[in-house]
């Protein structure tokens, strides 16, 4: 399979299923188009009907697109990996979480977009987005505690922790005020070796997009 992909700095729906993918060990070729290129949107649309990334072709060549789409194909594909909770009920909430942040938390993502380079604390610290960061303490602080972490949904890193790996690098950018179990469940995050392959890989990049490294600055 393929997984075509954008900036690791900067592509915060890249990230989520290129982790995964790596987290469970299931075999993909990476294609990486840089943002904001001349050539960008056309050597998408090569792979991609959206002209989004990301997106997984698989070894059929089916292409999938949307975050999310791929995650579930995925969960389709390799049933022996626990990307769900097993458990009807637990995998009914880790899915809606997952939605949640699929749809939601526009003020986040506009006034904390992804910059893993960056450390900028304070930044972009809105009402709203702050609004957005105290509904994503809760609700991880409630996941962690129904189902005894380290992760979501218990033991192992899934969809739903996958959704969310670029909201930790947002935190880690932005530093916003977070309570206990949701600060310990990020630096875990953080360290799980393929994140951490991810977070590695965004500062070996060279390319810069001047609009990002521009909000940081101000």
């Amino acid at each position: 399979m393929k997984l075509i992909i954008a900036d690791k700095n900067y592509s915060s729906w890249s990230m989520r299923p290129w982790v995964l993918m790596r987290h469970a060990a299931i075999p993909f070729d990476e294609v990486l188009v840089e943002l904001d290129q001349p050539d960008t949107a056309a050597r998408i649309r090569d792979y991609s009907p959206s002209g989004k990334v990301p997106c997984l072709v698989t070894d059929d060549g089916q292409a999938v697109w949307e975050s999310l789409a791929i995650l579930e194909t995925l969960a389709e594909r390799y049933p022996d990996r626990p990307l769900w909770p097993s458990d009807a009920a637990a995998r009914a909430h880790a899915r809606s979480i997952a939605s949640e942040m699929h749809g939601g938390f526009a003020a986040l993502r506009s006034s904390m977009p992804m910059n893993i380079r960056a450390r900028s604390a304070g930044t972009g610290a809105t009402p709203a987005a702050l609004a957005d960061v105290a509904r994503i303490d809760a609700l991880w602080s409630e996941c962690l505690a129904r189902y005894d972490g380290p992760f979501l949904f218990g033991a192992t890193f899934g969809i739903a922790d996958a959704m969310y790996a670029p909201v930790v690098m947002r935190f880690n950018t932005y530093a916003p005020a977070l309570s206990e179990a949701a600060r310990a469940y990020a630096e875990r995050v953080t360290a799980l070796p393929a994140v951490h392959a991810w977070i590695d890989a965004a500062h070996g990049e060279t390319h810069r997009i001047a609009k990002y490294e521009e909000l940081i600055r101000t």
